[in-house]
C-alpha cells in the first residue's frame, strides 16, 4: 500500500517520489499559494454552479446518475498565460476508456462567469505549474470536468469505467462536496505493480493529485445515506497534458 504519512509530503515531492499526493482543504490552498480568506470567502458562490449542470447524455451503461460540464484551457508556463480555447469535445481512446472511449462526447461547457472568475484562474495556472516542476513543459493542455453524481435511481457510478488512466500526464480530483451519500471510497494503485491507497474524500476541497502515467484510479459507487435517496457527490477533475489535446486520429 501506499501510505499517507503523518506529516504529508510537499506535493511535488509526492508526485516525484509516489505519483500522487493527497491534499486537505487548507494544504491545498497553501501548497498552490492561493489566498485562503478569499477562498472562504467566494468559493462557495462558484461551488453552487455545481446545481446548475446538466444531464450527461453519454453514458453507455444506461444510467441517468451524472451530469456534467465541460471546458478546455491552454496554459503557456513560458509566456505564463492562460487562455480558455473554443469548446470542443472530450475524446478518450479505447485503451483509456473502454467504455466510452473512441467517440467524440460534446457537454455543455461551463459558464463563462466561472472560467473567467479570477479564483477559478489562479486554482487551475497554479495547479500547472506545481506540476511544471515535477515535468518541466512549455505548455499545458487542460480541460475541467464538473461532474455531480446523484443516487435518484439508487446508485451512482463516479467511474463506471472502472480502474483507468486517462491518457494525459496529471489528473488533479477536487471534492466540491457530499450530502446524503455513503460509499465513494477512492482508489489509486500503483500501474505497474500491487501496491494501492483507499480512502474516502469526504471535506469540500480535498484534492487529489495524480501522475497518469505511473498510477490508476477509480472511485466505489455511492448509495443514498437515507430513504430519501436524493444524495450527491460532487467534484471538479481536471488534467494537464503536454503536447496537445487528445483528439482522433
Amino acid at each position: 500500500m501506499f501510505t499517507i504519512p503523518s506529516v504529508q509530503k510537499p506535493a511535488a515531492q509526492g508526485l516525484s517520489q509516489d505519483g500522487l499526493s493527497l491534499l486537505q482543504p487548507n494544504e491545498l490552498l497553501s501548497t498552490l499559494a492561493l489566498d485562503a480568506a478569499d477562498w472562504k470567502q467566494r468559493w462557495p458562490a462558484l461551488a453552487d454552479s455545481w446545481h446548475r449542470l446538466p444531464p450527461d447524455l453519454h453514458l453507455r451503461d444506461g444510467g441517468h446518475y451524472r451530469k456534467r460540464r465541460h471546458a478546455c484551457f491552454v496554459q503557456s508556463i513560458t509566456a505564463q498565460t492562460f487562455q480558455p480555447v473554443p469548446h470542443r469535445a472530450h475524446w478518450q481512446p479505447v485503451d483509456y476508456n473502454a467504455l466510452h472511449g473512441g467517440f467524440e462526447r460534446w457537454f455543455d461547457p461551463i459558464e463563462p462567469h466561472i472560467t473567467h472568475d479570477t479564483l477559478w484562474i489562479n486554482l487551475l495556472t497554479a495547479l500547472g505549474q506545481l506540476f511544471g516542476q515535477v515535468k518541466p513543459v512549455s505548455e499545458w493542455f487542460i480541460e475541467a470536468h464538473q461532474f455531480r453524481i446523484d443516487t435518484a435511481g439508487g446508485v451512482g457510478r463516479p467511474t463506471p469505467e472502472g480502474a483507468h488512466r486517462d491518457g494525459v500526464d496529471f489528473v488533479v480530483v477536487i471534492l466540491v462536496g457530499r450530502s446524503g451519500v455513503k460509499g465513494g471510497e477512492t482508489r489509486v494503485f500503483d500501474a505497474h505493480g500491487p501496491h494501492g491507497l483507499r480512502f474516502v474524500m469526504e471535506q469540500p476541497l480535498t484534492a487529489l493529485l495524480l501522475d497518469d502515467e505511473r498510477v490508476i484510479h477509480e472511485t466505489t459507487p455511492i448509495l443514498p445515506a437515507d430513504t430519501s435517496g436524493s444524495g450527491f457527490r460532487d467534484t471538479l477533475v481536471l488534467t494537464y497534458r503536454a503536447g496537445g489535446f487528445q483528439a482522433p486520429l
